[in-house]
Parts: structure tokens; C-alpha cells; sequence
């Protein structure tokens, strides 16, 4: 758009809209209408389907005149129900003639690292303070003696005892804790543990990972003679794997072996609009050449599930996503909650509206290409292409288990300005407007507001993100790297009975 064109007051997103978002603040029939928020562009009586990106995103719960404010004192959820069907629309991926690269540290297990940082791992809450003592023996410049070295990260939580040794409590945790200890991103990880919790370190042991000279090692607080004898214990191995961790180099590596989450916190009215489709266009090109992405969120794509399984490679994926979704309904109906009680209190007053209208714009991170596998909490993710992640909607928990799964790389979009970072892996945050990308200018790594001003396109601001993933995948350190954020959200999903 030229610098003599006016953008328009307001964004329609699709011809069958019946409602259309603000490009900023508005005087409308009644009252003021904040950017980000939607407007009707005709009148809308009690009880019709409101429209957004071409989709229903809930019904009108009084008459709604043309140019009147649409939101939560008019709008509502309805009696919308996930069983959209599955549809047929999946179609092959076509690739690129010559796949991209950048540069990685290719593992003795084969995996591939975009950061080379050596881990410590708590088995239980009791470990923790250990774990997190060694962290901070080799923080700031103690590192100076391993150049190359990204750091060292406690990975530390609040369970690992007072749950049953079996089940999907202890299950989920352990999937978790062994996803992290195998992570590229490590090239040594030793896991410590008190001694005598349920979650024993031996059960976080890959034999595999074990058997490679200095990868994976273990120890107890008690064995080792009480916290102070740990502690030192703890930085004498952490030493030795440091100085195996300075001897891995970078080499050139295809973008098939780049896995990345997708995620998006602090959403608004733009999300679905601006980053949420320019990650979507990343996401793609990414899949052309040859790479993963995670989308997850399983709360937050109901609704929106039929985008997805229309696109399913096969009806069996299609159908495990439709049963996930059924176990969520369930899971929030026996403790007395509903799918609805999300969009959260900032996203509502960003301007979303239902969780309809919040899914549909959330899905739009995954692009178009097919739905090539859905796995579950922290599995490995195997598959090449898009694949989806059952987690909540909390973003600290949901990374956590797309990392488990193996992402090397993070991609989060936001509205309100999350500020997340997420060690080991690098966190790139994408802005959805401009005023909060210039306000929060020291954690936004990418503009995609932009897309609204009018000066730039999805497509374009796709190839952008993917160069800018490309980069940091190489090296090149987000904002939330520089600032030394990410040691404290490891935050593993719990289920089960805390006892």
C-alpha cells in the first residue's frame, strides 16, 4: 500500500461476514467501539448466527442494529457443538525443488539441536533447590570457560511425589521429564532426584540416550550424602558435560529437521487476522520444505476442529482428534466447567468474543497443508508436516509438552504481549498490531501487525518468519534470550490425584 492510501476504517475478513473489526477506536451508533473489535456491518436479529472468517462464531442474544458494537453483552456462544463432520479436503503437499537449510547441531542419536545447552533435571519438587543451586554455579560469566555453550538450564516442577506410581498421573509426568532429558537442544542432561519419591530417576532413563559416552547421567540427594554433598557432586558432572558440550559445531542441516510449536497467549482481535495467519504462511512454506509444525491447544481449536479434520490424511487421524476433543468435553463437564470459559478476561477485552471466534483465528496458525498425525501430551512427535498436540490452552503447559515432543524451535503470537520464553528452545514472539509491538519493543521479535496497517500481506509476512525461523534456529537469539528469559516455565500438565 502506498504511503497516499488511506487504510480503512474497517477489516472484513470474508464476504459472508455479517460483522467486521475495527482498524482503531471507533464512535459508533451507541458507543465506543476499541480497535480489535467487531462492529456489524448489517442488522443482526435476536437469535441469528453472527459471522466472522466466514464461519459462525456464535448467535446474537438481543437485536444488534448495523454499525452497533458486537460483544459479550450481545453475543453469545449459543448452542454451537464441535461435530462439524470430517469433510474431504486433504491434498498432498507439494515440495520445493531445493529444501532451505540452516545451521544445527547434529546429535549422536541423530537428533538435531538448535541451541547446545547442558540440562538438570529434577525427578521431584524435593530436588529442585539442587538442581537450581548448579544452574546458578554456571550463570553468567562462570560460562565464559565453554565458549559455544549456550548455558545451563534446571528443568524443575512441583510434583514427582504424593501421586500413585501408576496411571496417567505419573504417565504424563515421566513422558514429560524423559521428552526434556532427550531433547537436541541438550547435548548432556543429568537428572537428580531426593531418593525416595514415587517418581524414581531410574524410570526417566532412555537406555538409549545412556549408552552414548557422557549424555545422560543420574544421582540422588541421599546417596550423595545430603544437599550441600550434592551440590557438588552435581557441578563436578555438570563440568564434564560442559566440556563434552563445547566440542559440538554447528553444520549445515536441511529445514526438515526443524520441529516447531506453534502457540499464541495474550490473543485479541487481531490474532486471527494478522500473526495467527502470517505464522499459518511460515507454517506452510515450512511444510514445503520438508519440516514439523505443532499445533496444540486442544481448548482452543473447538469450534474450529472441521478446519482441521477436512484436511486429515487419513480418516483414523481425523477421528483421534474428534475423540480427544470428546474426552475434553468430559474432563471439563466433571469438574464443573464448559468449553466456553475461554476467551479469558484480556482476550475478551482484546475483542474476542466466544471461543468459536477464538479457535477459528487459533487454527489459522497451522496453515493449509494436510493433518499428518495427532499424538498425545509430550509424545514424540515422528511425523514430517503439520501435527497436532493434545494440551490446555495454558501456554506454559502446552509448550512445555510441544518441547517434550521434541520442538527445537517456538513460534508465539500475541495480542496483549506475552513476554514468554522457554529454555531450551528458542521462543520467537510475534506481535498481532503495531502499538503493542512499538510499546513492547524489547520482547517482540516479529511485527505482524503490519498485515492490519495494510503494508504488508499474509504471504509476505509469511517468508519473512520463515527466514527469521531459519536464523534463530541457526543462532541468532530472540529477545527473550537476550533479556535470559525461560528458566521457569517448564510447567508439566497434571492429572490425576495429588495424594
Amino acid at each position: 500500500m502506498s504511503a497516499e492510501t488511506q487504510a480503512p476504517a474497517v477489516l472484513v475478513l470474508h464476504p459472508d461476514d455479517n460483522v467486521a473489526v475495527a482498524r482503531a477506536v471507533l464512535m459508533a451508533v451507541r458507543n465506543e467501539i476499541p480497535a480489535g473489535h467487531k462492529i456489524a456491518l448489517a442488522d443482526i436479529a435476536a437469535g441469528a448466527v453472527v459471522r466472522k472468517y466466514g464461519q459462525v462464531i456464535g448467535t446474537a442474544t438481543a437485536p444488534i442494529a448495523a454499525g452497533e458494537h458486537v460483544h459479550v453483552h450481545n453475543l453469545d456462544m449459543g448452542d454451537s457443538h464441535p461435530l462439524h463432520g470430517v469433510g474431504h479436503a486433504y491434498v498432498p503437499t507439494r515440495p520445493v525443488e531445493v529444501p532451505a537449510t540452516f545451521e544445527g547441531y547434529l546429535r549422536a542419536d541423530g537428533g538435531v539441536g538448535t541451541r547446545n545447552f547442558v540440562g538438570v533435571v529434577s525427578s521431584v519438587n524435593c530436588s529442585a533447590t539442587v538442581c537450581k543451586a548448579i544452574e546458578k554455579a554456571f550463570s553468567g560469566a562462570a560460562m565464559a570457560e565453554w565458549p559455544g555453550v549456550d548455558g545451563v538450564v534446571a528443568i524443575t516442577h512441583g510434583g514427582g511425589c504424593g501421586l500413585s506410581g501408576s496411571g496417567e498421573g505419573i504417565e504424563l509426568l515421566q513422558r514429560t521429564l524423559r521428552g526434556y532429558a532427550a531433547h537436541a537442544n541438550f547435548a548432556a542432561v543429568l537428572i537428580i532426584g531426593l531418593g525416595c519419591e514415587v517418581n524414581q530417576v531410574d524410570g526417566l532413563v532412555d537406555p538409549r540416550l545412556a549408552a552414548i559416552p557422557g549424555r545422560l547421567r543420574t544421582m540422588t540427594i541421599q546417596d550423595a550424602g545430603g544437599t550441600r554433598e550434592a551440590i557438588a557432586k552435581g557441578e563436578a558432572i555438570v563440568r564434564e558435560m560442559l566440556d563434552l558440550a563445547a566440542t559440538a559445531r554447528r553444520t549445515t542441516l536441511p529445514a526438515s529437521r526443524l520441529v516447531v510449536g506453534l502457540q499464541c497467549g495474550g490473543s485479541d482481535g487481531y490474532s486471527g487476522i494478522s500473526a495467527n495467519p502470517a505464522l499459518g504462511a511460515a507454517v506452510d512454506l515450512l511444510v514445503r520444505h520438508g519440516g514439523t509444525a505443532i499445533l496444540s491447544e486442544t481448548p482452543e481449536i473447538y469450534g474450529a476442529e472441521h478446519l482441521l479434520t477436512a484436511r486429515a490424511a487419513r480418516p483414523e487421524i481425523a477421528e483421534r482428534l474428534m475423540a480427544r476433543l470428546r474426552w475434553w468435553e468430559d474432563y471439563t463437564g466433571k469438574n464443573g466447567g464448559d468449553m466456553n470459559n475461554n476467551p479469558s478476561p484480556g482476550n475478551k477485552a482484546g475483542g474476542i468474543t466466544t471461543i468459536l471466534e477464538k479457535s477459528l483465528g487459533a487454527v489459522a496458525k497451522g496453515g493449509n497443508t494436510g493433518l499428518m498425525d495427532v499424538v498425545e501430551y509430550a509424545e514424540r512427535v515422528t511425523a514430517h508436516g503439520l501435527v497436532f498436540m493434545d494440551t490446555p490452552g495454558y501456554d506454559p503447559v502446552s509448550a512445555t509438552g510441544q518441547v517434550a515432543g521434541g520442538a527445537n524451535l517456538i513460534c508465539f503470537t500475541t495480542g496483549r504481549g506475552s513476554t514468554y520464553g522457554c529454555k531450551p528452545t528458542p521462543s520467537i514472539k510475534l506481535a498481532t498490531n503495531t502499538p503493542m509491538f512499538e510499546r513492547m519493543r524489547m520482547d517482540m521479535d516479529f511485527n505482524a501487525g503490519e498485515i492490519v496497517d495494510g503494508t504488508l500481506d499474509v504471504a509476505q509476512a509469511g517468508e519473512r518468519l520463515f527466514q527469521l525461523m531459519l536464523a534463530t534456529a541457526s543462532g541468532q537469539h530472540t529477545l527473550s534470550e537476550q533479556h535470559d528469559l525461560g528458566h521457569n516455565e517448564f510447567v508439566p500438565w497434571q492429572l490425576g490425584a495429588v495424594m
